[in-house]
């Protein structure tokens, strides 16, 4: 009887299961068409043959040119920002900056702009270190006051200055009082109309937590603050370079014969040249066709206000406090420039 049954089983015509093979497509799925396979890669190559000639375009050139001398110029001061304001962060007490400070908002703003002159760097390295400040409990009128100040009077800028114009005491004197000034007026202002809400700093590790070790809290600091800082300077960097290619230097001379039109062409040329604070004084005894008042006015206003700082603010203390402040700083820096520069120069 088994045997029947075995027979019977083999009579039986096989149930064919359809097998997925590797080759069919899957069922919901249709296939690409042939075109949009082998079209990438046959229009890989005329697309890569002309973007490699167009990066061998001198336009392209002095581009990459000037990103690169930017980003450069900017790095080391951006490392050694970061560097202090993680070691602010993790080694120096809180207690110490309400020693040294005074109590009073409205007097620790000048306090903290004359002592901008300690930190030999440029602007890239004031803005993690007055996040740092505001995160340790530093008034933010003050910490911008330091922002503002610290690389437009720090004794390698003025030493640069002074360099760069020879027998002109009065531009250095110039430089020292304007940038000052601005400073304080900046962190005034905010005193008087400052918003909490527009100022919106970096989320990140701040203070020393007891059982933690200190190195670690500096090293993460550092990291988190240089790796968000670094990525505004390329854009910054980029915008400048932009700028710099896409502007004839006819444009330049149009300006030059008037004397209200140079203050603010060359205020406006600061922001967008970027130039690092320690060289921008050279930069601006190049431009021997602009009155003193404007050069001057060029060198206050860069430290303070250029696209690669508009980035780094942006991304530090957010966009809406970089829009607002970097748009009044220019105004109080162009009107302290003309000023000052109108009685001494």
């Amino acid at each position: 009887m088994q045997k029947t049954d075995a027979v019977a089983a083999e009579a039986e015509p096989a149930v064919a299961v359809p097998v997925a093979s590797a080759d069919a497509p899957v069922r919901g799925r249709r296939p690409l068409p042939w075109p949009l396979l082998f079209g990438p890669a046959v229009l890989a190559g005329p697309v890569l043959l002309l973007t490699v000639r167009w990066l061998d375009e001198p336009a392209m050139q002095a581009w990459r040119t000037v990103c690169l001398a930017i980003v450069v110029q900017a790095l080391p001061f951006l490392l050694l920002g970061t560097a202090l304001s993680g070691a602010i962060n993790a080694f120096v007490p809180a207690q110490v900056f309400g020693r040294v400070l005074p109590r009073r908002p409205a007097l620790a703003v000048p306090v903290a702009g004359v002592a901008g002159a300690v930190l030999p760097g440029c602007e890239c390295a004031s803005v993690p270190v007055a996040n740092s400040l505001i995160r340790r409990g530093v008034t933010p009128a003050a910490a911008f006051a330091f922002l503002l100040s610290a690389p437009a009077i720090n004794p390698v800028v003025l030493t640069a200055t002074a360099v760069a114009f020879p027998g002109s005491p009065a531009m250095v004197l110039g430089r020292l009082l304007a940038s000052l000034t601005t400073a304080a007026v900046m962190g005034w202002l905010w005193l008087w109309l400052g918003r909490e809400e527009w100022l919106r700093p970096a989320v990140r590790h701040t203070g020393h937590q007891p059982g933690h070790s200190r190195w670690t809290e500096f090293r993460l600091g550092f990291q988190h603050d240089f790796l968000h800082a670094g990525g505004f300077l390329v854009v910054g960097a980029m915008a400048a370079a932009t700028f710099n290619v896409a502007v004839p230097r006819s444009v330049l001379d149009t300006f030059s014969g008037s004397p209200w039109l140079s203050v603010l062409f060359l205020a406006g040329l600061a922001i967008v040249l970027a130039v690092c604070s320690e060289a921008d004084a050279f930069v601006a005894a190049s431009l021997s066709g602009f009155s003193p008042t404007a050069r001057l006015a060029f060198m206050v206003v860069g430290p303070m206000v250029d696209l690669k700082l508009i980035a780094l603010q942006a991304g530090t203390f957010g966009r809406a406090f970089a829009v607002r402040f970097s748009t009044v700083t220019t105004v109080v820096a162009v009107v302290c420039s003309s000023l000052i520069g109108g009685a001494l120069l």
